[in-house]
Order: structure tokens, then C-alpha cells, then sequence
């Protein structure tokens, strides 16, 4: 009778264990699968390009003024520091053509001066370039995040050329602060680190190099006349991807983008930097830059022509 309990009790406790182990093993089971189906994403990933407000203009075109042409705190739709400003003489007319919803007509706002010899309180040309170019690059970064479909024009006069031709090298280059694609042609008046033969000279031949190429050699030498005016020499990409729309706009003898390389009177050309000669000042009425029009016209009329077709 004894055995035969134990075996019953036996019996008993083995389907009390069988139980709850197949109990546990379904309730694991149901629990992990419970987890697999939380761990699937709800949705899928929404990969489609973000769309272009409705304000968003269908181009922008970049002004960058010329050393004195520009102020800091200028207003860079309604510019005024300077009202000779050269550039305003291409940025005016387009503003007449186009609506601002249509197409955005930005200057840019930066110190634009030039530390020398003779200007010992103005802000050196290293840090004047250096805010107009972050400053230019931050209005193209905020436009292009906010309007990704928006089509950029950059243009520049002298230290602003620099600039401007600066910002474009690096996105040919691949690593600007827009894709190349954004952007539709860039125009650089009298530029001082033009090349021979680098973008597309729509004018007069020049046989000379820009002021920061041909001064290159002796940057250190000429820190006494224009402190702080570190001369680069070329642009690392040669405008890259942008080279088949980049324009470089040069008047022959202007000391700023037809310089020649031979640099025996570095001191002298150093002096032709501070004095900007008269060639350099006449872009606005020189018959002799491009064929059938001035620097100004030109320039104008190719920012017209490409708008339109965007």
C-alpha cells in the first residue's frame, strides 16, 4: 500500500512539473514573440526629398561687394552702406526685372576693408575675408536647408570676388557648404586670385595672374605695407565642378587680376594693392573688357539669361 502511494505521489508530482515547464516554455514563447512584433518598426521610413515652401524663391543672386563697398551691419536686401558700390550697378537692374518672390536679390554684408600702410585702424584684408566669407556661406547653408530647390547665382567684385570665387571652389571642390548642383553660374569681377585659363573668360585677354598668385613669394616680405594680407596664391580645385560656369571677368593692366608674376618689385605691387589704379575702378564704363558691353552689362545680361532658363 506504502509503494503504491509513493508511486501515485510520484505520478503527481511529475505532472505538476510537466505542467508548468510546457506552461512556461508557451508563456516564453509568447513573450518573445510579443517582443519581436515591439521591435518591428510601425512604419516605413519616409524617404522622399523635403518639399520647397511656398515662399521660397526660384533663384538667389549673391552679391559680394568690393573692399569699402560694404559694411557689416548693411542691410543685404536693401543695401546702402555705400551707394557707388559697383555692384549695385548689376543688382539694382535685376531687382527691377524679377520680383523677390521670384528671385531673391542678396548683397552681402561684411566689413569690406583693407589694413595698410595708410589704413593702419581699418580691419585687416585676412579677417575681412575671412567674416565675408563665413558669412556667405552661412546665408547659402540656411537658404539651401530651408529651400533645397532654390537655384544660387554668386557674383563678386574685387575683395568680394575673392570671396565669392573663394565659396565656389569649394563646392566644385566637393566640400562647400551647398552640392554644385545648387548652384547656376558664378561671375567674378576682377578677382585676385584669378588664373589663366581657370573658369571662362568671356572678355579681353590678360596674360597677368591675380595679385595673391603673383604675390605669393613674398607675402611675408610685403606684411609691412598691407599687414595681415596673407597672399594664398591658386585656389586649391581649379572651381571643380563649377569651371564650365564660372566666369572671370578681368580688365588688361588692372593690378588686381592682371598681375604680372614677376616678383622683383614686390614692395612696389604690394603699393598697387593699396592704390587700386584707375583701370580697376572703371570696370562700370571700361569699353575695353568685354566686346560690346562693360563688366557691369555683361554680367547682367548673363545673370538675366540664367535665371531664365532655371
Amino acid at each position: 500500500m506504502r509503494n503504491t502511494l509513493t508511486v501515485l505521489a510520484v505520478v503527481v508530482l511529475l505532472a505538476l512539473i510537466g505542467g508548468g515547464a510546457v506552461h512556461f516554455l508557451n508563456t516564453r514563447e509568447e513573450g518573445e514573440q510579443g517582443n519581436l512584433a515591439e521591435s518591428a518598426p510601425s512604419q516605413e521610413e519616409d524617404n522622399t526629398a523635403p518639399e520647397q515652401p511656398d515662399w521660397c524663391p526660384r533663384v538667389e543672386f549673391i552679391s559680394a561687394p568690393g573692399t569699402w563697398e560694404s559694411a557689416a551691419d548693411d542691410d543685404p536686401i536693401n543695401p546702402g552702406a555705400n551707394p557707388n558700390s559697383f555692384m549695385l550697378s548689376i543688382t539694382n537692374p535685376l531687382k527691377e526685372a524679377y520680383v523677390p518672390e521670384d528671385v531673391k536679390v542678396w548683397t552681402l554684408p561684411y566689413t569690406a576693408q583693407f589694413k595698410n600702410i595708410n589704413a593702419q585702424h581699418e580691419m585687416s584684408y585676412d579677417d575681412s575675408r575671412n567674416e565675408g566669407t563665413s558669412r556667405l556661406e552661412g546665408e547659402l547653408t540656411y537658404m539651401h536647408e530651408t529651400c533645397p530647390d532654390t537655384k544660387f547665382i554668386l557674383s563678386g567684385f574685387s575683395q568680394g570676388a575673392v570671396i565669392a570665387g573663394d565659396v565656389a571652389d569649394r563646392i566644385g571642390g566637393g566640400n562647400g557648404p551647398i552640392p554644385a548642383e545648387s548652384v547656376a553660374g558664378v561671375a567674378l569681377i576682377a578677382d585676385g586670385r584669378r588664373q589663366d585659363g581657370v573658369g571662362i573668360n568671356p572678355g579681353a585677354h590678360v596674360g597677368g595672374v591675380g595679385a595673391e598668385i603673383a604675390l605669393q613669394p613674398v607675402s611675408t616680405l610685403i606684411q609691412g605695407i598691407v599687414p595681415g594680407a596673407t597672399m594664398r596664391g591658386a585656389r586649391a580645385n581649379g572651381f571643380g565642378e563649377l569651371a564650365d560656369r564660372t566666369f572671370q571677368i578681368c580688365a588688361p593692366n588692372d593690378s588686381i587680376c592682371d598681375a604680372p608674376l614677376d616678383v622683383s618689385n614686390g614692395l612696389e605691387r604690394a603699393r598697387d594693392l593699396i592704390d587700386a589704379n584707375g583701370v580697376h575702378a572703371l570696370y562700370a564704363y571700361n569699353p575695353d573688357v568685354i566686346d560690346g558691353a562693360t563688366a557691369n552689362q555683361w554680367v547682367t545680361q548673363w545673370a538675366k539669361d540664367t535665371i531664365d532658363a532655371q
